[in-house]
């Protein structure tokens, strides 16, 4: 187990990826604290709370309604105190094109959403693993 105590933020506004990313991470052997969001506002608002903790790690869905995770990306980029954040988008939409232009706003990564749960729990880790001990040649997108 990575002795790590990794802080994870989720936001994506489906019920039922939210609980199969929650089933997933607790199966990994990383010990973790997570907070969930069903929306981008709501996001942004803990982000921007002084008294909030921040995540050493944010999962985050590209289209939700109120604020879009390519809204939300930009505006965490765009906050001195937030710009370190790793974040990692979290997808079902794939188009090489929107991949690219996040990379250049400032992504960490993306992570399409697979089909299986054991599918998700490898990528999950492996998404982790590549923010917690980058290597230069590692891919940017995770599928």
């Amino acid at each position: 187990m990575i002795n790590n105590n990794l802080t994870v933020f989720l936001a994506d506004d489906d019920q039922d990826d939210r609980s199969l990313f929650l089933e997933a991470l607790v199966g990994l052997p990383f010990k973790t604290k997570i907070k969930i969001f069903d929306n981008g506002v709501d996001l942004m608002a803990d982000l921007l709370d002084p008294n909030s903790s921040l995540p050493d790690i944010l999962f985050l869905d590209l289209y939700m309604p109120l604020m879009t995770g390519e809204e939300c990306l930009q505006d965490i980029r765009n906050e001195p105190t937030l710009v370190k954040i790793p974040v990692v988008i979290y997808s079902g939409y794939f188009d090489i094109s929107k991949i690219n232009l996040l990379r250049n706003k400032g992504a960490n990564r993306f992570l399409q959403k697979p089909s299986s749960f054991n599918e998700l729990q490898t990528l999950l880790e492996q998404s982790i693993l590549s923010i917690i001990n980058p290597i230069e040649s590692e891919s940017f997108v995770i599928k």
